[in-house]
């Protein structure tokens, strides 16, 4: 019994324990352990009870031999619930491995399918710019075979009516009134039918393709006024359309400008057609402010006086002035306000400019003849903008795109120039009327927005937007006029929504950033507007991937701003954490990706992760000095350049691969631009534009003066002429290729240049009274000379090339005589007599007699051989004189309007046949007038294109160019007359 009783209780105790620590270690393995556990307890309890029972029934000496087979068993047991164990671990590792290796695998497929979405968003850009590049390209065509069409239209119904027809040109009506609305002259009869089907057609096509906005938003398209005053009066009401001439190189009147209305007719019209032209001159500048400027007119052909070819055409002046021309004048037998005549018999009249009066003797020949109240014509001719040298680099950014046309858009003075360098021609956007401070180009590459700052006459010189079809030049929309304090900065079209929307900054003190909706009605529709920064604003751009997401930049700040679906600006200032912040963020651009990439004041470069405010990549000083731009390259590389005149290329991963110098005399890089294939644009701090690309050098495509532009003279003999500024800068330049011959700095500013009568150098006048001699093919400084302490005003070569003068700041006019060689010049003498400087110089054509004006409006007369005035006006008063750059003279009384004052007037100028005379003032206008304009009431036509004060005027030696010079524009701009 004790052996029993002590077996049980081996038994009892030795399997309840076997038992439990198996279940423990089951418990201990999860998902298929269970199982395991179940079958391991089931074989256990039925092994006890049946070895229990066993026991229970044998007899005392067969214990111990049952003992050691259930210790044997046991055993077995225990090394199966091991191996059991083992294998629980072994399944648990492995679930844990699938587990990591299947979220490894979703985390691949997920980059690999964010990369794919990535790709894929390229592939649709690439495909749109592809498509836009087409639809671009086309319209450039269709563009050219329109004015191919009309060229031989004009032609074909030109010499079917014998010679009379008139031709349509681009021109510039006066300098006040509305907007001038689309005027194309066509031929009543004689035409050619197959010329009209084929011009009608190339026509309609390109008014369907660029005008879609226009149609769409505005409900119209422009279309052509016909001699039918129906259809006159129709497009009267229509909206402004600024057209520019096309080719360079066409001299024809086929240019296919859209431009203002003719000028009347110097023949008298008829009451009814006085009375036509009232109401459609009424009817064109009712409730729309000022006109706007274009670059050419309606002529007349042979046969056809301007202006009354066409009952379609209307005059751009007042019915006061048509019925003036028609002999009807309420002012018969009047003094005219400002120029005074006493009586028939006097011989002189009195000018009073700012209330000064000066007398000015009428010639012999003039005398019976001449009358206050007789008006003098305009000129029956027009001048063309044909070439505006000059690029705004120095104080403006984002200003230089290349066009799918294969055109580069830029802006300089209050022009917007399309370039094309392949075939160096120009055409030109002449709607604004002031400088051109900003532009952007629309996501379809076709339109264009360009914003100004403001000007000094009406409504429509405050500053505001433009939008316009860069192939047809036509004038879209004018957004904000009156609503912006400033001028306009910066300006970006949304790019994730096709470019619906366009964000502008502009100059107030509150930097105020606007959103506006510019396809909403005449004059767009502001969606919201903030203010952005109390500092400077660099630049804004929206995000090309996220909708409603836009980006600012400039002093101290990089901000995010999100617009949402009501039209609310929310604004996220970036964070620069431990990274260096700088004083200004410069640039931005975007990697195809949708990350952000920045450049700033201290040459560094940051990556902005797409949809955060934090910096993800930080480049330290990959400039010496600030980065102005960041290019984004169509293969996803970037170039930067920046204010040490580097030029650096970097793979889509900013691995900087090549680099370039820009040479000094250039300027630094303000903006870079992605041309045809590796083709890179460079714009300069120094106003000049260079081409080329990392393998070979940058080559000068356009250059400039970069500060206050004052002298200009044509060569005698050739197409070239000298320019000179406060820049220092001494330039000749071609007026056929449109380039610069060479370039020099003379070491001091430069207020007056002149080219000797034989061609062979160039006199230029400093600020201290000293000027220098400098051979014309060499540039090679001859001599210098030196005549007081004060600026030289002018200076003026006499007919016979033997005599010199100069005329100086203090009232002084020096005399030298020209010796045989030719920079050896001897002093005669100086002329005194003036109370202010000496402001222009003119010689009579025998050289014996030399005329000059002084800034408080003298006009006096010398004997230069003796340096003495002459006060005989019996000498004087029937001289012909060689040029007329004097302002107050005979031949100038017209040209100074009532509320002129006496500086108003810079520069005037003649042709060589004595056809014009043209005179520039400080409103950046440019006016042509028939020579002389003796006349107090002399018509003219009025161009606009500078935008600062235009400090000189001169034909060229062919009398069929004429150059200006723009004073703080910097610009010259080539005219041709039509």
């Amino acid at each position: 019994m004790i052996k029993y009783h002590r077996v049980k209780s081996l038994g009892e105790l030795q399997i309840p324990a076997m038992s439990n620590e198996t279940d423990q270690e089951t418990l201990a393995a999860g998902g298929e352990g269970e199982t395991v556990k179940s079958s391991t307890m089931m074989s256990t309890q039925h092994h006890h009870q049946h070895h229990h029972h066993h026991i229970m029934s044998t007899s005392v000496e067969e214990v111990d031999e049952q003992l050691l087979e259930m210790t044997q068993s046991t055993t077995t047991v225990s090394s199966n619930n091991s191996a059991t164990n083992n294998n629980h671990s072994l399944v648990q590792k492995s679930y844990k491995n699938l587990h990591e290796f299947s979220e490894e695998m979703l985390e691949t497929e997920k980059a690999g399918l964010v990369e794919r979405v990535y790709d894929l968003e390229r592939q649709v850009l690439e495909h749109k710019d592809e498509i836009v590049c087409l639809k671009s390209t086309l319209a450039d065509v269709l563009r050219r075979l329109a004015t191919i069409d009309n060229s031989y239209e004009n032609s074909t119904s030109g010499s079917g009516r014998g010679g009379t027809g008139t031709s349509v040109s681009g021109g510039v009506g006066g300098g006040g009134g509305g907007h001038h609305t689309v005027s194309d002259n066509v031929s009543a009869s004689g035409q050619n039918s197959l010329s009209s089907k084929s011009f009608r057609f190339s026509r309609n096509t390109l008014t369907r393709l660029n005008s879609t906005v226009e149609e769409k938003r505005f409900g119209r398209v422009p279309s052509r006024v016909t001699s039918s005053p129906s259809r006159v009066k129709t497009n009267l009401a229509q909206k402004a359309i600024h057209y520019s001439n096309g080719s360079l190189h066409s001299d024809s009147m086929s240019s296919h400008s859209i431009s203002p209305a003719p000028s009347p007719s110097p023949r008298q019209p008829n009451a009814s057609a006085v009375a036509n032209s009232h109401h459609a001159l009424l009817a064109s500048s009712g409730g729309m402010g000022k006109r706007w400027s274009s670059t050419g007119d309606f002529i007349s052909t042979p046969g056809s006086p301007s202006g009354t070819g066409s009952s379609g055409s209307m005059s751009r002046f007042s019915a006061k002035s048509l019925l003036n021309l028609s002999g009807n004048s309420s002012r018969q037998g009047h003094s005219h306000p400002y120029v005074q005549r006493k009586n028939d018999d006097d011989e002189f009249v009195r000018l009073y400019i700012s209330g000064r009066p000066i007398v000015i003797h009428i010639p012999e020949a003039q005398l019976s003849t001449y009358e206050l109240t007789k008006v003098q014509p305009a000129p029956n001719r027009r001048l063309r903008l044909d070439w505006a040298y000059g690029y705004r680099g120095k104080d403006c950014r984002s200003n230089l795109y290349q066009l799918p046309t294969g055109e580069m858009v830029y802006f300089v003075a209050a022009v917007v120039i399309l370039y094309n360098m392949d075939e160096h021609t120009q055409r030109h956007y002449v709607g604004h009327t002031d400088d051109v401070k900003s532009l952007a180009v629309h996501p379809n590459k076709l339109l264009v927005a360009s914003g100004q700052c403001g000007g000094h006459e009406g409504r429509e010189s405050q500053p505001h937007i433009l939008i316009w079809n860069s192939v047809s030049l036509a004038t879209l929309n004018m957004i904000g006029c009156g609503e912006f304090t400033g001028s306009i900065n910066c300006l970006s079209f949304s790019r994730a929504d096709s470019g619906n929307i366009l964000a502008a900054i502009d100059d107030s003190p509150d930097k105020i950033i606007s959103i506006w909706d510019w396809q909403k009605k005449e004059g767009g529709r502001k969606i919201t507007e903030t203010k952005c920064s109390v500092d400077t604003v660099v630049a804004v751009e929206f995000h090309p991937l996220d909708k409603g997401q836009i980006i600012t930049i400039g002093k101290n700040h990089i901000a995010f701003w999100s617009l949402d679906q009501n039209g609310m600006l929310y604004k996220r200032m970036g964070v620069f954490e431990s990274f260096e912040k700088p004083k200004y963020v410069t640039a931005i651009s975007f990697t195809q990706t949708g990350d952000v990439v920045t450049g700033d004041s201290s040459g560094n470069l940051a990556v902005w992760k797409r949809g955060t405010n934090v910096i993800s990549r930080f480049l330290k000083k990959v400039h010496e000095g600030p980065v102005f731009t960041i290019c984004a390259l169509r293969n996803g590389g970037f170039v930067t350049g920046g204010k040490d005149g580097l030029l650096l290329l970097f793979d889509d991963a900013l691995h900087m691969k090549a680099e370039q110098i820009v040479e000094a005399h250039f300027g630094s890089v303000r903006v870079v631009a992605q041309g045809k294939g590796s083709q890179l644009l460079i714009g300069t701090t120094k106003n000049c534009i260079l081409s080329g690309d990392f393998t070979l050098s940058l080559v000068p495509i356009v250059m400039g003066h970069t500060d206050i532009l004052w002298s200009l003279a044509t060569h005698p003999q050739v197409a070239q002429f000298v320019t000179g500024g406060r820049d220092r800068l001494l330039q000749l330049w071609d007026s056929l290729s449109h380039s610069v011959v060479w370039s020099k700095d003379i070491g001091e500013p430069i207020h007056s240049v002149q080219i000797s009568n034989a061609g062979d150098v160039i006199v230029a006048g400093g600020v201290g009274g000293r000027w220098s001699v400098f051979d014309i093919v060499t540039r090679e400084l001859l001599a210098t000379y030196t005549d007081g302490q004060e600026v030289i005003q002018c200076m003026q070569f006499s007919p016979d090339g033997n005599l010199l003068a100069i005329g100086s700041k203090d009232n002084c006019i020096y005399i030298y005589q020209c010796t045989k060689v030719a920079h050896r010049f001897s002093k005669i003498g100086k002329c005194t007599g003036h109370s202010s400087f000496i402001s222009h110089l003119d010689w009579s054509k025998d050289s014996q007699v030399l005329r000059s004006n002084s800034g408080d409006y003298e006009i006096l007369y010398w004997n230069p051989t003796l340096c003495r005035q002459i006060t005989t006006q019996s000498t004087v008063k029937n001289l012909e004189w060689a040029t007329q750059n004097c302002s107050v003279s005979f031949e100038t009384i017209g040209i100074w309007p009532e509320n002129f004052d006496g500086t108003d007037i810079n520069s005037v100028c003649k042709d060589g046949e004595e056809q014009f005379l043209v005179c520039a003032d400080d409103f950046g206008k440019i006016r042509l007038f028939s020579f002389p304009a003796s006349q107090p009431k002399s018509l003219s036509h009025s161009y606009r294109g500078h935008s600062s004060h235009v400090t000189s005027v001169q034909f060229m030696h062919d009398g069929v160019r004429l150059l200006s010079a723009g004073g703080l524009d910097t610009s010259v701009l080539q005219w041709r007359v039509v």
